[in-house]
């Protein structure tokens, strides 16, 4: 991986440097991110990006490129560009795993360091949860409209090549089956899916010469694409070329529900009632959930999942919240945090139905009940990841389990309030 760094704000650096010089750079600090509310009709968010995170917060150096960047633009001082040529997080990091709710008010993440060490990582730690957050948490809204059907991320034409890449482990964590997106595949192991585009039915001066050309390359189990010009001659033609034990078709276009139901209809009529429909085409939660009684086997979600379907940012802020063991805190109007080294636990009744996010004082934990358990977990320690980060199948793990503590009401799609209340406790 290529530094980190230079993702650093302008402004962070020009903190740094007046710390270091007024001698403020070393004081014992505790950052937070945190989100002051859910964008406009969520319930709940998912939080991703953690590892992510902490891999590039591994790689954040200023090498020699940076800090002739640096220098020849004049940013900051010598003596300033000395300490950043020498950078290296040695402090401590909790939070939320990859994978667990977050709710107004949930620590997310929790940075203790010097003010200089812990200032200049704001922006590396909310493009990459912004990003990522963003992207899971309405992907696991679309994995719940799906109820259990297969879902294929499918967005990488629509978005930045390296958020991509992100957007697609985002949704994979968040229940996606697979992603079109070979890179992501690479590098964490996803489940790739495809199938041609138009542009291959095209190629061929007809379309069953199309048809006849993937399946030989690439088998019956095959998907072909039957929309490129009439859908009801392009299913026939299809079975005709592959047969009955063709592995699905996909419709693209045109009214999904009405043209799902009359596909399955031909296609059973035609011998190939194992034959799956995957349908594409614009699909959000909202679409997919309409789609939810008709004879759909998989859904292929590009362009809102990868934008956050109308939520392209979690809203994640990262705040100082601690200053020498004294709490400080923002106070401006619509734009106030709550001071102090907070910890989060959540609360359940005894059926697993999650109750309440319980926020308080590092300083003064309550007592632990029965089904309450602590939510936030080591991520750094030292200036190293710990063993307890889970890995991306874990996490996948951890967030199925989290959605069926939810109370039912708190997946709909639908405007309301917040899943689960959060409780503030006075230390």
């Amino acid at each position: 991986m290529n530094s980190t760094a230079l993702l650093t704000d302008h402004y962070e650096l020009t903190m740094l440097a007046a710390a270091l010089r007024d001698g403020t750079g070393d004081r014992p600090c505790v950052f937070e991110v945190f989100a002051r509310r859910l964008p406009d009709g969520r319930r709940y968010g998912v939080v991703a990006g953690v590892s992510r995170l902490l891999e590039a917060i591994e790689e954040f150096r200023f090498g020699e490129e940076e800090i002739d960047q640096l220098r020849r633009n004049s940013v900051v001082d010598d003596s300033t560009l000395e300490w950043l040529a020498n950078y290296r997080f040695t402090g401590e990091i909790d939070g939320y795993p990859d994978g667990e709710l977050y709710f107004p008010g949930s620590p997310v993440l929790t940075v203790r360091s010097s003010f200089a060490e812990g200032v200049v990582l704001e922006t590396i730690a909310l493009s990459i949860l912004n990003h990522d957050s963003a992207i899971a948490s309405a992907a696991a809204r679309m994995v719940t409209a799906a109820n259990g059907r297969h879902m294929i991320e499918m967005g990488s034409r629509r978005t930045h090549e390296e958020a991509a890449v992100a957007s697609a482990r985002a949704a994979y964590l968040a229940g996606f089956h697979a992603t079109s997106n070979l890179e992501a595949g690479r590098r964490h192991g996803i489940p790739t899916a495809g199938t041609c585009a138009h542009a291959f039915t095209l190629l061929h001066d007809t379309e069953e010469e199309a048809f006849r050309s993937q399946v030989e390359a690439l088998g019956v189990g095959t998907t072909l694409l039957v929309d490129t010009y009439d859908i009801t001659e392009g299913i026939k033609k299809a079975v005709a070329v592959a047969g009955p034990e063709l592995g699905a078709i996909r419709i693209d276009s045109g009214d999904l529900g009405v043209m799902a139901r009359q596909a399955r209809d031909q296609l059973d009529a035609l011998g190939a009632k194992n034959t799956r429909i995957v349908v594409s085409s614009d699909l959000d939660e909202y679409a997919i959930a309409a789609l939810r009684a008709e004879p759909v086997d998989a859904y292929g979600v590009g362009t809102s999942v990868v934008t956050g379907s109308g939520a392209p940012t979690a809203g994640l802020v990262y705040k100082l919240v601690e200053v020498d063991g004294r709490h400080v805190e923002k106070r401006s109007t619509s734009k106030q945090s709550r001071g102090g080294w907070k910890k989060a636990l959540r609360r359940h009744k005894d059926t697993g139905t999650a109750l309440e996010e319980v926020v308080f004082q590092a300083s003064a934990e309550p007592g632990l009940g029965e089904h309450d358990r602590l939510v936030q977990i080591p991520l750094v320690r030292s200036g190293r990841t710990t063993e307890d980060v889970p890995t991306l199948e874990q996490s996948r793990e951890l967030l199925r389990a989290a959605l069926v503590s939810v109370p039912w009401e708190g997946l709909k799609l639908s405007r309301g309030e917040p899943a689960i209340p959060t409780t503030y406790l006075e230390g």
